[in-house]
């Protein structure tokens, strides 16, 4: 397989993260973007608050809220339909929304970014989520972490020994 085109699609984790930071800080949520990295599972789930666009500034306790909110969004939304479905709309909007940068970067578009579960050698998980340069050949440059706060860092610690796990039983399994 070519690892510069198979993406883990993890849109639906930003849209999440945009979403709910847009509501709490009263923001545009199409013009609101929080990068999301590590995994797609519980606290493998890691929102740059630190980097979300426009700047916003966040206090503690809204930075440990928003977290876990993101980190545990499909349960809110299977809680709040009462076990009777998922997050069908959003998950479709998400998968809409990689597809079309997709779309947009093999049309050679300049500075599509999305973030995706790639390949990587970003840490000490084989496969990791950062956001990506896309282009016509897939993955132009993986851009990494960059500047993330401290408790990022210590989320992103956290976040691999159980990534490096779900990697080894995927690869196992496969």
């Amino acid at each position: 397989y070519n690892p510069k085109t198979m993406f883990g699609v993890t849109t639906l984790d930003v849209v999440r993260a945009n979403t709910f930071v847009a509501e709490a800080k009263k923001l545009d949520v199409t013009k609101t973007s929080v990068p999301v990295v590590g995994g797609h599972a519980g606290t493998t789930i890691i929102p740059l608050l630190s980097r979300t666009k426009p700047q916003v500034k966040f206090t503690q306790e809204e930075i440990d809220k928003l977290t876990v909110r993101i980190q545990n969004a499909g349960t809110e939304v299977v809680d709040a339909k009462a076990g009777a479905g998922s997050a069908t709309l959003s998950m479709a909007y998400a998968g809409a929304r990689f597809v079309s940068s997709l779309l947009k970067a093999l049309k050679g578009e300049k500075n599509v970014v999305e973030c995706a579960y790639v390949k990587s050698t970003v840490c000490a998980a084989t496969y990791f989520s950062t956001p990506l340069r896309l282009g016509p050949n897939g993955i132009e440059e993986n851009l990494g972490l960059g500047d993330i706060s401290d408790y990022e860092k210590q989320q992103v610690d956290k976040a691999i020994p159980e990534l490096i796990k779900n990697i080894e039983k995927g690869e196992k399994f496969a």
